[in-house]
Protein backbone atom coordinates (compact mmCIF):
# COMPACT_ATOMS: atom_id res chain seq x y z
CA UNK A 1 0.00 0.00 0.00
CA UNK A 2 2.46 2.62 0.70
CA UNK A 3 4.84 1.70 -2.18
CA UNK A 4 1.37 2.36 -4.46
CA UNK A 5 0.81 5.32 -3.08
CA UNK A 6 4.60 6.44 -3.07
CA UNK A 7 4.30 5.29 -6.69
CA UNK A 8 1.10 7.44 -7.04
CA UNK A 9 2.52 10.49 -5.35
CA UNK A 10 5.05 10.69 -7.39
CA UNK A 11 3.26 10.23 -10.75
CA UNK A 12 0.71 13.20 -9.76
CA UNK A 13 4.58 15.39 -9.41
CA UNK A 14 5.93 14.24 -12.39
CA UNK A 15 2.43 14.34 -14.80
CA UNK A 16 3.39 16.98 -17.05
CA UNK A 17 7.01 15.07 -17.77
CA UNK A 18 4.69 11.51 -18.23
CA UNK A 19 2.50 13.53 -20.63
CA UNK A 20 4.89 15.07 -22.43
CA UNK A 21 7.16 11.47 -22.83
CA UNK A 22 3.74 9.76 -23.89
CA UNK A 23 2.69 11.97 -26.56
CA UNK A 24 6.35 12.07 -28.07
CA UNK A 25 6.24 8.40 -28.25
CA UNK A 26 3.24 8.09 -29.73
CA UNK A 27 4.01 10.55 -32.39
CA UNK A 28 7.09 8.96 -33.13
CA UNK A 29 5.44 5.45 -33.18
CA UNK A 30 2.89 6.68 -35.63
CA UNK A 31 5.52 8.44 -38.29
CA UNK A 32 7.28 5.34 -38.47
CA UNK A 33 4.21 3.71 -38.74
CA UNK A 34 2.62 6.09 -41.08
CA UNK A 35 6.32 7.08 -43.30
CA UNK A 36 9.25 5.20 -42.01
CA UNK A 37 11.31 8.40 -40.29
CA UNK A 38 14.33 6.97 -42.91
CA UNK A 39 11.88 7.95 -45.71
CA UNK A 40 10.60 11.73 -43.58
CA UNK A 41 14.84 12.35 -43.06
CA UNK A 42 15.63 11.25 -46.59
CA UNK A 43 14.38 14.78 -47.82
CA UNK A 44 17.48 16.63 -45.95
CA UNK A 45 20.29 14.19 -48.25
CA UNK A 46 18.64 15.44 -51.31
CA UNK A 47 18.40 19.15 -50.33
CA UNK A 48 21.79 18.89 -49.09
CA UNK A 49 23.78 19.95 -45.63
CA UNK A 50 24.70 23.24 -47.00
CA UNK A 51 21.11 24.66 -47.14
CA UNK A 52 20.31 22.94 -43.90
CA UNK A 53 22.79 24.80 -42.17
CA UNK A 54 21.72 28.17 -43.53
CA UNK A 55 17.91 27.48 -42.24
CA UNK A 56 19.48 26.88 -39.19
CA UNK A 57 21.44 29.97 -39.61
CA UNK A 58 18.24 31.97 -39.98
CA UNK A 59 16.20 30.66 -37.20
CA UNK A 60 19.05 31.08 -34.79
CA UNK A 61 19.48 34.50 -35.98
CA UNK A 62 15.49 35.12 -35.17
CA UNK A 63 16.60 34.11 -31.78
CA UNK A 64 19.09 36.71 -31.02
CA UNK A 65 16.42 39.32 -32.36
CA UNK A 66 14.17 38.71 -30.30
CA UNK A 67 16.65 38.78 -27.14
CA UNK A 68 17.83 42.20 -28.67
CA UNK A 69 14.07 43.46 -28.27
CA UNK A 70 13.83 42.43 -24.98
CA UNK A 71 16.37 43.96 -24.15
CA UNK A 72 15.44 47.35 -25.83
CA UNK A 73 12.07 47.04 -24.08
CA UNK A 74 13.74 47.09 -20.42
CA UNK A 75 16.83 49.20 -21.63
CA UNK A 76 17.04 49.77 -17.68
CA UNK A 77 17.19 46.78 -16.52
CA UNK A 78 19.01 44.47 -18.81
CA UNK A 79 21.92 47.22 -19.90
CA UNK A 80 25.13 45.83 -20.51
CA UNK A 81 23.64 42.10 -19.65
CA UNK A 82 23.06 40.77 -23.35
CA UNK A 83 24.09 37.23 -22.70
CA UNK A 84 22.28 36.64 -19.42
CA UNK A 85 18.97 38.35 -21.66
CA UNK A 86 19.77 35.82 -24.33
CA UNK A 87 19.63 32.76 -21.98
CA UNK A 88 16.40 34.00 -19.96
CA UNK A 89 15.00 34.50 -23.26
CA UNK A 90 16.21 30.97 -25.01
CA UNK A 91 15.08 29.00 -21.31
CA UNK A 92 11.51 30.58 -21.82
CA UNK A 93 11.92 29.77 -25.45
CA UNK A 94 12.29 26.20 -24.85
CA UNK A 95 9.77 26.57 -22.22
CA UNK A 96 6.98 27.40 -24.40
CA UNK A 97 8.09 24.74 -26.76
CA UNK A 98 8.35 21.79 -24.51
CA UNK A 99 5.52 22.24 -21.78
CA UNK A 100 2.31 21.83 -22.63
CA UNK A 101 -1.13 24.00 -23.40
CA UNK A 102 1.08 27.52 -23.35
CA UNK A 103 2.34 26.71 -20.01
CA UNK A 104 5.63 27.69 -20.92
CA UNK A 105 4.52 31.33 -21.11
CA UNK A 106 4.77 31.63 -17.42
CA UNK A 107 8.19 31.21 -17.07
CA UNK A 108 9.08 34.74 -18.55
CA UNK A 109 7.99 37.06 -16.11
CA UNK A 110 9.04 35.02 -13.08
CA UNK A 111 12.29 35.04 -14.77
CA UNK A 112 12.85 38.40 -15.44
CA UNK A 113 11.75 39.31 -12.25
CA UNK A 114 14.64 36.93 -10.33
CA UNK A 115 17.38 38.01 -13.34
CA UNK A 116 16.56 41.33 -13.37
CA UNK A 117 14.13 42.93 -11.27
CA UNK A 118 11.28 43.47 -12.99
CA UNK A 119 8.29 43.35 -10.98
CA UNK A 120 5.80 40.39 -12.01
CA UNK A 121 2.92 42.77 -13.22
CA UNK A 122 4.93 44.72 -15.63
CA UNK A 123 6.65 41.33 -17.04
CA UNK A 124 3.57 39.97 -17.79
CA UNK A 125 2.34 42.71 -19.31
CA UNK A 126 5.14 43.25 -21.57
CA UNK A 127 4.87 40.12 -22.82
CA UNK A 128 0.87 40.33 -23.62
CA UNK A 129 1.97 43.24 -25.62
CA UNK A 130 4.45 41.92 -27.48
CA UNK A 131 2.21 38.54 -28.11
CA UNK A 132 -0.19 40.80 -29.84
CA UNK A 133 2.52 42.44 -31.70
CA UNK A 134 3.93 38.74 -32.75
CA UNK A 135 0.64 37.94 -34.09
CA UNK A 136 0.48 40.83 -35.91
CA UNK A 137 3.78 40.52 -36.82
CA UNK A 138 3.03 36.51 -38.35
CA UNK A 139 0.08 37.41 -40.32
CA UNK A 140 2.05 39.98 -42.14
CA UNK A 141 5.32 37.81 -42.73
CA UNK A 142 2.48 35.32 -43.90
CA UNK A 143 0.81 37.60 -46.12
CA UNK A 144 3.88 38.10 -48.11
CA UNK A 145 2.88 34.94 -50.08
CA UNK A 146 -0.35 35.78 -50.77
CA UNK A 147 0.66 39.23 -52.88
CA UNK A 148 3.34 36.54 -54.68
CA UNK A 149 0.70 34.77 -55.23
CA UNK A 150 -1.59 37.73 -56.61
CA UNK A 151 1.31 38.39 -58.30
CA UNK A 152 3.05 41.79 -56.88
CA UNK A 153 -0.05 43.77 -58.14
CA UNK A 154 0.00 47.20 -56.96
CA UNK A 155 -3.52 46.88 -54.85
CA UNK A 156 -2.53 43.43 -52.97
CA UNK A 157 1.15 45.36 -51.94
CA UNK A 158 -0.76 48.13 -50.63
CA UNK A 159 -3.28 46.38 -48.92
CA UNK A 160 -0.78 44.47 -47.23
CA UNK A 161 2.04 47.72 -46.34
CA UNK A 162 -1.82 49.13 -45.01
CA UNK A 163 -1.94 45.81 -42.73
CA UNK A 164 1.67 45.93 -41.90
CA UNK A 165 1.79 49.44 -40.42
CA UNK A 166 -0.84 49.27 -38.50
CA UNK A 167 0.20 48.74 -35.13
CA UNK A 168 2.06 52.13 -35.78
CA UNK A 169 -1.18 54.26 -37.22
CA UNK A 170 -2.68 52.65 -34.14
CA UNK A 171 -0.41 54.11 -31.60
CA UNK A 172 -1.06 58.10 -31.58
CA UNK A 173 -5.12 56.37 -30.57
CA UNK A 174 -3.83 54.22 -27.80
CA UNK A 175 -5.28 55.66 -24.95
CA UNK A 176 -8.62 56.32 -26.14
CA UNK A 177 -9.08 52.66 -27.57
CA UNK A 178 -8.31 51.51 -24.73
CA UNK A 179 -10.67 53.27 -22.48
CA UNK A 180 -13.31 52.32 -25.25
CA UNK A 181 -12.54 49.54 -24.44
CA UNK A 182 -12.58 49.69 -20.85
CA UNK A 183 -16.13 50.67 -20.92
CA UNK A 184 -17.67 48.23 -23.30
CA UNK A 185 -15.92 45.24 -21.54
CA UNK A 186 -17.43 43.93 -18.36
CA UNK A 187 -15.84 44.20 -14.82
CA UNK A 188 -13.82 41.28 -14.67
CA UNK A 189 -12.38 41.65 -18.05
CA UNK A 190 -11.22 44.91 -17.76
CA UNK A 191 -7.90 44.05 -15.91
CA UNK A 192 -6.60 42.67 -19.53
CA UNK A 193 -6.79 45.92 -20.64
CA UNK A 194 -5.36 47.31 -17.89
CA UNK A 195 -2.61 45.13 -18.23
CA UNK A 196 -2.41 45.85 -22.46
CA UNK A 197 -1.43 49.24 -21.32
CA UNK A 198 0.63 49.13 -19.03
CA UNK A 199 3.18 46.76 -21.41
CA UNK A 200 2.71 49.33 -23.61
CA UNK A 201 5.99 51.52 -24.52
CA UNK A 202 5.19 55.27 -23.76
CA UNK A 203 6.75 57.16 -26.45
CA UNK A 204 7.08 56.33 -30.38
CA UNK A 205 10.25 55.93 -30.44
CA UNK A 206 10.62 52.67 -28.06
CA UNK A 207 7.24 51.45 -30.17
CA UNK A 208 8.61 51.76 -33.11
CA UNK A 209 11.42 49.45 -32.68
CA UNK A 210 9.66 47.15 -30.68
CA UNK A 211 7.42 47.23 -33.63
CA UNK A 212 10.59 47.05 -36.26
CA UNK A 213 12.37 43.95 -34.05
CA UNK A 214 9.26 42.16 -34.26
CA UNK A 215 8.38 42.51 -37.58
CA UNK A 216 12.25 41.51 -38.63
CA UNK A 217 12.35 38.57 -36.24
CA UNK A 218 8.75 36.97 -38.12
CA UNK A 219 9.72 38.19 -41.43
CA UNK A 220 13.04 36.28 -41.04
CA UNK A 221 11.56 33.43 -39.45
CA UNK A 222 8.84 32.93 -41.39
CA UNK A 223 10.67 33.17 -45.04
CA UNK A 224 13.04 30.37 -43.93
CA UNK A 225 10.49 28.05 -43.12
CA UNK A 226 8.28 28.82 -46.16
CA UNK A 227 11.83 28.36 -48.11
CA UNK A 228 12.30 24.69 -46.54
CA UNK A 229 8.72 23.99 -47.36
CA UNK A 230 9.54 24.87 -50.86
CA UNK A 231 12.58 22.75 -51.06
CA UNK A 232 10.84 20.17 -49.81
CA UNK A 233 8.16 20.40 -53.14
CA UNK A 234 5.28 22.32 -51.09
CA UNK A 235 3.79 24.48 -53.36
CA UNK A 236 2.67 27.44 -54.74
CA UNK A 237 4.68 29.97 -52.71
CA UNK A 238 1.65 31.32 -50.71
CA UNK A 239 1.35 27.79 -49.59
CA UNK A 240 4.72 27.72 -48.38
CA UNK A 241 4.32 30.40 -46.56
CA UNK A 242 0.66 29.59 -45.09
CA UNK A 243 2.24 26.43 -43.96
CA UNK A 244 4.69 28.77 -42.05
CA UNK A 245 1.91 30.52 -40.86
CA UNK A 246 -0.28 27.32 -39.76
CA UNK A 247 2.82 25.73 -37.56
CA UNK A 248 4.00 29.07 -35.86
CA UNK A 249 -0.46 29.77 -35.14
CA UNK A 250 0.08 26.11 -33.62
CA UNK A 251 2.52 26.89 -31.58
CA UNK A 252 0.91 29.85 -29.78
CA UNK A 253 -2.78 28.15 -29.32
CA UNK A 254 -3.67 27.11 -25.84
CA UNK A 255 -3.87 23.10 -27.57
CA UNK A 256 -0.19 23.46 -28.23
CA UNK A 257 1.58 19.58 -27.50
CA UNK A 258 5.06 19.12 -25.73
CA UNK A 259 7.56 19.93 -28.64
CA UNK A 260 4.91 20.96 -30.76
CA UNK A 261 4.44 17.11 -31.37
CA UNK A 262 1.79 16.61 -33.98
CA UNK A 263 -0.06 20.01 -33.41
CA UNK A 264 3.15 21.63 -35.67
CA UNK A 265 2.96 19.21 -38.58
CA UNK A 266 -1.12 19.57 -38.30
CA UNK A 267 -0.82 23.79 -38.06
CA UNK A 268 1.66 23.44 -41.34
CA UNK A 269 -0.82 21.40 -43.66
CA UNK A 270 -3.91 23.24 -42.51
CA UNK A 271 -2.24 26.67 -43.16
CA UNK A 272 -0.94 25.30 -46.35
CA UNK A 273 -4.49 23.86 -47.91
CA UNK A 274 -5.62 27.54 -47.05
CA UNK A 275 -3.13 29.00 -48.98
CA UNK A 276 -3.90 26.71 -52.28
CA UNK A 277 -1.93 23.65 -51.62
CA UNK A 278 -3.68 20.46 -53.49
CA UNK A 279 -5.12 18.31 -51.76
CA UNK A 280 -4.88 14.98 -53.41
CA UNK A 281 -3.51 12.05 -51.94
CA UNK A 282 -0.04 12.17 -52.76
CA UNK A 283 0.30 15.76 -51.91
CA UNK A 284 -1.33 15.81 -48.88
CA UNK A 285 1.31 13.12 -48.04
CA UNK A 286 4.72 15.38 -49.20
CA UNK A 287 3.01 17.70 -47.04
CA UNK A 288 2.72 15.84 -44.03
CA UNK A 289 6.20 14.46 -44.02
CA UNK A 290 7.84 18.57 -45.05
CA UNK A 291 5.95 19.53 -42.11
CA UNK A 292 7.72 17.10 -40.34
CA UNK A 293 10.80 17.94 -41.52
CA UNK A 294 10.26 21.88 -40.99
CA UNK A 295 8.77 20.84 -37.25
CA UNK A 296 12.43 19.29 -36.55
CA UNK A 297 14.19 21.99 -38.05
CA UNK A 298 12.76 24.78 -35.59
CA UNK A 299 12.97 22.47 -32.58
CA UNK A 300 16.80 21.55 -33.76
CA UNK A 301 17.49 25.75 -34.30
CA UNK A 302 15.56 25.87 -30.24
CA UNK A 303 18.14 23.54 -28.93
CA UNK A 304 20.62 24.80 -30.87
CA UNK A 305 19.91 28.81 -29.89
CA UNK A 306 19.54 27.39 -25.93
CA UNK A 307 23.04 25.60 -26.30
CA UNK A 308 24.80 29.19 -27.47
CA UNK A 309 22.62 31.19 -24.56
CA UNK A 310 24.50 28.49 -22.21
CA UNK A 311 27.59 28.76 -23.73
CA UNK A 312 28.55 31.85 -24.69
CA UNK A 313 28.55 33.49 -20.96
CA UNK A 314 30.55 31.13 -20.33
CA UNK A 315 33.37 31.81 -23.34
CA UNK A 316 33.08 35.53 -22.70
CA UNK A 317 34.14 34.99 -19.08
CA UNK A 318 37.08 32.67 -20.26
CA UNK A 319 38.45 35.12 -22.67
CA UNK A 320 37.90 37.81 -20.34
CA UNK A 321 40.12 35.83 -17.56
CA UNK A 322 42.82 35.36 -20.41
CA UNK A 323 42.37 39.28 -21.25
CA UNK A 324 43.47 40.04 -17.11
CA UNK A 325 46.00 37.30 -17.18
CA UNK A 326 47.58 39.07 -20.53
CA UNK A 327 47.31 42.83 -18.88
CA UNK A 328 48.88 41.84 -15.97
CA UNK A 329 51.90 40.21 -17.39
CA UNK A 330 52.04 42.99 -19.74
CA UNK A 331 52.20 44.95 -17.03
Amino acid sequence: MAKDTEMLSWAARNRTTLLASVMVLAYTAFVQWAWGWSSILAAWRDIGAPRLFAALALLVATYLVRAHRIADYFQKRTAGRFLRLFRVTQVHNILNIMLPFRTGETSFPLLMRSEFGVPLAHGASALLVLRLLDLHALAAAAGIGLVADAGFTLPAVLLWALFLILPLAAFPFRAAALNAARQGLPARARKYVDEIEDGIPRDLARFLRAWLLTVLNWGVKVMALAWILGLMGVGPLAACFGGALGGELSSVLPLHAPGGVGTYPAGIVAGAVAFGAEKDAASMSALAKAGINAHLVTVLSALIGTGLSLALPVLAAAVGRGEGRGGASRE
